[in-house]
């Protein structure tokens, strides 16, 4: 691949991984409530199944979708059910009292954040159809090495979890300094409404 190639796809990776959506609530929500570690972690989880993606979608999981759209409206309806389960359960925890939400906050380990992080980029089936909509703008099928897979999935990788770490650091260092979780509450509404509707959006797309 010639580096002007590269860039522009880095570029649209960049710019990707920066649109706002449910990946960067989670990213900031364990970044609050267990700190840059929690973060860190949903940041790198996120990546690599953004990463898993884009190697199925080479390997023809797009393919797979468009010949079956039950399996691809599944996947949404499985997506959209997770995201309101998140927010039903931001909203309920916080809805009983400070001790939950100091129960939150312990809660929100590194092992959970990962969890969080790989499942919200699971979510959405048209990560894939995405993936092999931009790599087909750089690259022949037929000339595809494993190499250069590896390359293109790497670039997604680290793209992503350079973007999301950097957002993780920025949100402890600013809770930090603000004391974000003095407003917890506030900003546990705010997340758990956001995921709520995002599950509406899907479903809304769907439908």
């Amino acid at each position: 691949m010639e580096l002007s190639a590269w860039l522009s796809l880095a570029l649209i990776c960049t710019l990707g991984a920066m649109s706002p959506g449910p990946s960067l609530a989670v990213v900031v929500r364990h970044s609050i409530n267990g700190g840059a570690k929690s973060g860190i972690a949903a940041s790198v989880a996120h990546a690599l199944g953004v990463g898993s993606y884009a190697a199925l979608s080479i390997l023809g999981l797009a393919s797979l979708i468009s010949q079956f759209p039950v399996l691809y409206t599944g996947l949404l309806y499985l997506g959209a059910a997770y995201l309101a389960y998140l927010g039903f359960k931001i909203l309920t925890s916080e809805s009983s009292g400070s001790n939950d939400a100091q129960s939150e906050r312990v809660a929100s380990n590194w092992l959970t954040a990962a969890k969080e992080g790989v499942m919200v980029a699971f979510i959405n089936p048209k990560t894939a159809i995405f993936f092999v909509a931009l790599f087909s703008q750089f690259i022949d099928p037929e000339a595809m090495t494993v190499s250069l897979a590896f390359l293109m999935c790497f670039t997604v990788f680290a793209i992503d979890a350079i973007w999301f770490v950097f957002v993780s650091i920025a949100t402890s260092s600013a809770n930090e300094k603000l004391n974000l979780q003095s407003r917890q509450s506030v900003i546990s509404k705010v997340l758990g409404a956001a995921f709520l509707l995002l599950a509406a959006r899907v479903l809304y797309q769907t439908f």
